[in-house]
């Protein structure tokens, strides 16, 4: 009778031999018939586990930096390396190539780029030298009498003597690049360690390119937001301006405007559009192009502006709302009319004060049959910056708007005296306080808009 056929678990072939901490020889097994095949489903069970764990962790990763640096450390743990290096090359426009070590500084990897990419496993996996596809093995890297000499010189200066290469391909996403873990002494993977960090390699290359997608098709979206505001600020004597825009994940409808009116004066805009992705973004084009032809025929009368453009979006957009605020200014004069709809406060920093300009409750548009505020008017010193800004700017920090405006105000008043008179030093102070864990923060749906306006 024939031996009985080892059964297939979840990917995991049981014709590769198990390491010797899983089993002994078969010599040393009892004679318990059903031992030997308790030991080899105990192994593969264990592993089954491992690449689940594993897997799941990759899985969470929502940018496409973290789970590079969590397939660096799996498959590192699978092999049993301590360092590596990954070099993501996707195909198309939109994602340049990638370096990332482990355990491998600046220094390591600039060394690293010096040998000749065809001398090393990880260049002709990259290349896709045929017989490569399962990964290329350097077990003994110093005592291998054809290496080549610079990278012999590369693998004593960092003090590793053996390597594993393996590409990140798979059938559907095809050659994204390559991994690559260095052992300090001479030695290499088991076929076990292999077939795991094969299956897991293939698993991440799919996720890899669900990111990359996902990066090119965030880097569309901000590029499109983009276009949809000014391409440069006027220059308007006795007034300079600056603007900072960071666009959400899935582009949103925040904007701003800045243009030159008769006589020197000038119009300065900031809104928001309900909504999130193209719809709201196309929105906002339409919003902000009908606010300047509004502005340009009746800007001295900033109530008038916003009355218009309310009645336009409940005419053409009656299921859209917006928030606005229009500003004149007249810079000789300093002298600044507001009118508001729904939007946040503007905050005036100067030498003697920050404080929110107190402007008149109003809905957003859209909301009323009939939108009418006052307008507020207020005049700025010489040396003084008023920030507009939008609500995304206080969404974004988590806090409730209470706490939110009292951060606002804390972080304008925080503006090092050297860079008040400079209206983008004043916008980008504002950002990094409000935003410690950086300005292009892309978790959260909330766009960002600040425009700077400092008196002379």
């Amino acid at each position: 009778m024939s031996a009985p056929h080892l059964p297939k678990v979840a990917g995991i072939d049981p014709e590769v031999p198990v390491s010797t901490h899983t089993a002994a020889p078969l010599r040393e097994v009892p004679a318990a018939p059903g031992a030997f095949i308790q030991d080899r489903l105990a192994g593969w069970v264990s592993d089954l586990t491992t690449l689940h764990e594993l897997t799941e962790r990759l899985a969470c990763t929502a940018t496409l930096d973290a789970a590079l640096n969590e397939l660096l450390h799996a498959g590192a743990a699978l092999v049993g390396a301590r360092r590596g290096l990954l070099v993501l090359e996707p195909a198309g426009p939109g994602t340049p190539s990638t370096t990332l070590g482990l355990g491998l500084s600046h220094a390591d990897l600039g060394h690293l780029e010096t040998v000749e990419r065809g001398a090393t496993a990880l260049g002709r996996v990259l290349d896709g030298v045929p017989g490569t596809a399962d990964g290329i093995a350097g077990p003994d890297l110093l005592g291998d009498k054809d290496l080549d000499p610079r990278h012999r010189e590369v693998a004593t200066r960092l003090g590793y003597a053996a390597s594993y290469a393996l590409p990140l391909a798979s059938e559907q996403a095809g050659r994204l690049g390559g991994a690559a873990w260095l052992y300090d002494e001479p030695g290499e993977p088991s076929e076990k360690q292999r077939h795991l960090v094969g299956l897991y390699a293939r698993y991440a290359t799919e996720h890899l390119a669900r990111l990359i997608e996902l990066e090119r098709a965030r880097a569309d979206v901000a590029t499109v937001a983009e276009e949809l505001l000014p391409s440069r600020l006027p220059r308007i004597p006795g007034v300079q301006l600056a603007a900072r825009h960071r666009t959400g994940p899935r582009g949103g409808g925040d904007w701003y405007d800045a243009l030159p009116l008769p006589e020197h004066t000038l119009g300065l805009a900031v809104g928001s559009v309900g909504g999130s992705g193209p719809s709201a973004m196309a929105a906002m084009g339409r919003l902000r192009a009908s606010l300047r032809a509004y502005a340009v025929m009746e800007g001295e009368d900033p109530v008038a502006v916003l009355s218009d453009l309310e009645l336009l979006l409940r005419l053409t957009e009656p299921a859209r709302t917006a928030t606005a605020l229009f500003a004149y200014c007249e810079p000789a004069a300093r002298k600044v009319v507001l009118a508001g709809a729904g939007h946040t406060p503007p905050l005036v920093l100067g030498e003697r004060r920050c404080e929110f300009v107190e402007t008149t409750l109003s809905a957003p548009l859209g909301m009323l049959a009939c939108w009418e505020a006052p307008s507020v008017e207020f005049s700025p010193a010489p040396g003084e910056t008023v920030l507009l800004y939008t609500d995304g700017l206080l969404r974004r920090t988590g806090d409730p708007m209470d706490r939110a405006f009292a951060r606002l105000h804390s972080a304008a008043a925080s503006v090092p005296k050297a860079g008040r008179h400079d209206p983008a030093a004043v916008a980008d102070h504002v950002l990094r306080t409000m935003l410690p864990d950086g300005l292009d923060r892309t978790d959260s749906a909330e766009d960002v808009v600040i425009l700077a306006a400092h008196f002379d």
